[in-house]
């Protein structure tokens, strides 16, 4: 062999050993979300599918040019803070600290320099997240899904035009009373919510308020269905409960928030500042009815709300 063409040779043998380190840097240079949620995934599918679907739309598909670091709480909100710290260690791009306050506060505690895209239910700038909703500041910006006293006072009001004659709520909450006699339990987990409904059998309400929370989304077929069983009018939330046969929902598309949070996101790994992202609030709140449900009930829906109502699922 030439010594021309021996040099040929150990330049391509050392091409071809360098391949493995290119596709290793390649690999290592895939920027990596850290999601945490209080939550289990059982039930966030739909919601998943919407963050993604942000995510997409600005421009990153899980698995190809990103990575998803997912950290569950399992309802278990002592966890979250050492989920975070976790994130933080791994040095993740940005932090996705999504479904409620608990988690937000969580992610803020363990970092001040990595980017971090929230979801809540309440006032950001109250919670000490931002600075302000137009200039949040810090490393933090997100969605305020707006789950406020006026929102739940207006979804008592929808309860009482549907059944004018009800006296008697019963609540998950401590909803802003609306001059009805307000019958309130807590429920932290599965098992706190069949002893609340055993006692509602007993107190026999005339409603049922369900509040907008993250633990209820997550176990939404049982309430559902434990409505149902024992022939309770409910109100709730969201759409996603009507959705597999609740009464009726009023409040934000949760799925459309998520997918905000998603966008929100992939413009923060493209390099946009939090600091300077303005927290997008709702703009429009959309009335769910059920009709087959109410039919089940025994309820005649006023033609007046069945009018108002954004979907009507017959």
């Amino acid at each position: 062999m030439s010594g021309r063409r021996r040099r040929e040779f150990i330049t391509l043998i050392g091409g071809a050993a360098a391949w493995p380190l290119a596709a290793h840097a390649q690999q290592v240079a895939m920027p990596v979300i850290g999601f945490v949620n209080s939550q289990s995934p059982d039930g966030y599918a739909d919601r998943l599918r919407a963050f993604r679907q942000g995510l997409k739309e600005a421009g990153y598909v899980e698995g190809e040019n990103v990575a998803i670091e997912y950290r569950w709480a399992e309802a278990q909100l002592d966890r979250l803070p050492a989920l975070a710290a976790g994130l933080v260690r791994r040095q993740v791009a940005v932090i996705a600290a999504l479904g409620n306050a608990n988690v937000a506060l969580a992610a803020k505690a363990a970092t001040t320099s990595t980017p971090i895209v929230f979801l809540v239910g309440d006032d950001p700038v109250r919670l000490g997240l931002v600075a302000s909703l137009a200039r949040p500041g810090g490393n933090m910006t997100g969605i305020n899904l707006f789950f406020a006293d006026e929102i739940a006072a207006k979804r008592l009001n929808l309860l009482r035009e549907l059944l004018p004659i009800a006296g008697r709520v019963a609540a998950l909450i401590n909803p802003h009373a609306m001059g009805l006699r307000l019958h309130v339990r807590k429920a932290s987990n599965s098992r706190e919510i069949d002893e609340a409904f055993a006692t509602f059998a007993g107190e026999r309400p005339d409603a049922l308020f369900i509040a907008g929370d993250t633990l209820f989304n997550s176990r939404r077929v049982q309430l559902v269905h434990l409505a149902s069983h024992y022939r309770l009018p409910s109100v709730y939330a969201s759409r996603a409960y009507p959705e597999i046969g609740g009464l009726m929902s009023y409040g934000t598309n949760v799925s459309e928030a998520y997918r905000q949070a998603g966008l929100y996101t992939g413009r923060t790994l493209k390099g946009a500042k939090p600091a300077e992202l303005p927290v997008l609030q709702p703009t429009k709140f959309e009335l769910v009815i059920n009709l087959q449900t109410a039919r089940m009930l025994g309820l005649e829906v006023p033609p007046t709300l069945l009018a108002r109502a954004d979907e009507v699922i017959e």
